[in-house]
């Protein structure tokens, strides 16, 4: 029976062993990170908090730690470290945005147009009522009906909201 009891407390330390290899590192958002595997190349040393005691540094890590150690023959001590961003990522990133915002630029200058175009028709239309002349619209059938004093000035109040809204400037 004691046999069975040291199998198990055997099985039972060789369970610890592998939940005690946990990785614990603060990601680029400041939040902190429990994992089995190791942290991203781009998370600095000084921001893991726990490594696993009897694992091997990750390759990529073990090449940076070593670069950054000794710096290369005729380097300035200063040299910068890379940061390890792919630089090809980010210029095709940038392009997006510049793509992204030429659009809006476009959209913007296209509704300005249009904005103008609206502004103008609206003072035409205003001035052909305000010269007093009789005007003539169609009504719900689609008949063309003079308009009497209370749909003169109905009408005025819409263009006159047109004016106010696409003459801004």
């Amino acid at each position: 029976m004691k046999t069975h009891k040291l199998l198990l407390l055997a099985l039972a330390c060789t369970w610890a062993v592998g939940a005690a290899a946990q990785w614990q590192w603060i990601d680029k958002d400041g939040r902190k990170v429990f994992s089995d595997r190791p942290p991203p190349q781009d998370i600095p040393d000084s921001k893991i908090l726990k490594q696993p005691r009897f694992t091997a540094p990750a390759p990529a890590a073990a090449a940076a730690s070593s670069a950054a150690a000794a710096p290369a023959p005729g380097a300035p001590a200063s040299a910068p470290v890379a940061s390890g961003k792919d630089k090809e990522l980010e210029k095709k990133k940038a392009q997006a945005e510049a793509e992204e915002a030429a659009k809006k630029k476009a959209e913007e200058t296209k509704q300005a147009a249009a904005r103008t175009e609206n502004c103008n028709r609206a003072k035409l239309a205003m001035a052909a009522f305000e010269s007093g002349k009789p005007m003539r619209m169609p009504n719900a059938q689609g008949e063309m009906v003079f308009l009497d004093e209370a749909g003169r000035s109905a009408e005025m109040k819409r263009i006159q909201a047109v004016i106010d809204a696409d003459c801004k400037r």
